[in-house]
């Protein structure tokens, strides 16, 4: 746990340091809200736009009232991490699983330093761990004990599923950090609407060898979810096109439903080092908390 901690305080302080080099700024702006939360209500004006109106308010007969709001200065974080099977995939001594939980410990870790509180929702087709926000290093200390320990229940992958259960516990407005290989289907419908309802960045884990498929001969391949073998010739150059093609069909998919609800998005290999693009992400946030 010591030599853990040890390293995610070492990637933590390199990222702050690059942050604060290329904008004098401040590694907090990451937990620093960027838009604008719910403060109170008032009687309805004319001029007001009818999609501020707080119907559950206005129902109860004493007028029609709309939301006032206040710019938000800190949010609660909350990591939605998938620990599904298909996270076990990776390239040497590295999984998209072990690239998610540093992740996860590296914020958790800024977020104690900084006094925010940070939560962490691990789900595969089901809820496999949940920790509510809270602040503090012994908080964030458990949460990696816990997570870099949990052994999901389940191999299978519920990316809809997941985030339906965040929206579910989420009360207040809130930063969502969601970790993903994205290797499923039909999850833009909630995909949306924790974008529409929360600040949210994606993050896309990503394996080489599943886009670049070594061509080895005739070998089993199992999948890490459901556990089926079959036999596939990887020396196929249909079979390695159709992998290509499967992968970035995938992830232009997601992509484009990131785009279209304006969404932070990132993409993480398990080869090379992640700090340069958590930086750039970090610096997108601060540059747009500014021009708000």
């Amino acid at each position: 746990m010591t030599a853990l901690v040890r390293r995610l305080r070492h990637l933590e302080i390199r990222i702050r340091k690059a942050v604060e080099a290329q904008l004098q700024g401040d590694f907090h702006s990451v937990f620093k809200g960027t838009g604008l939360e719910v403060d109170d209500v008032r009687l309805y004006q004319y001029g007001d736009e009818v999609r501020a109106i707080d119907w559950a308010v206005s129902s109860k007969g004493h007028g029609t009232f709309v939301k006032t709001y206040k710019e938000e200065k800190e949010q609660q974080v909350l990591v939605l991490l998938d620990v599904s099977g298909s996270l076990d995939v990776g390239d040497g001594q590295r999984r998209k699983l072990d690239v998610a939980r540093d992740i996860a410990g590296l914020l958790a870790l800024s977020a104690a330093r900084q006094g925010s509180a940070l939560g962490l929702l691990a789900f595969s087709d089901q809820k496999e761990l949940y920790l509510p926000p809270a602040k503090g290093p012994r908080v964030a200390y458990a949460l990696i004990q816990r997570l870099f320990a949990l052994v999901p229940v389940s191999r299978r992958t519920g990316v809809g599923a997941g985030i339906r259960q965040a929206l579910g516990l989420l009360k207040r407005r809130t930063l969502v950090v969601l970790i993903s290989d994205f290797i499923d289907g039909n999850y833009e419908r909630e995909l949306t609407m924790l974008a529409q309802r929360h600040d949210l960045i994606v993050v896309q884990t990503l394996a080489p060898r599943e886009r670049h498929f070594p061509g080895v001969g005739i070998v089993p391949l199992c999948d890490a979810e459901t556990g089926q073998v079959r036999w596939v010739n990887t020396s196929s150059a249909n079979f390695r096109a159709q992998v290509q093609a499967n992968a970035d069909y995938q992830e232009a998919q997601l992509v484009n439903i990131c785009r279209r609800n304006r969404t932070g998005f990132l993409a993480l290999s398990t080869e090379g080092d992640f700090v340069p693009q958590l930086v750039n992400l970090f610096r997108h946030r601060q540059q747009s908390g500014r021009r708000g």
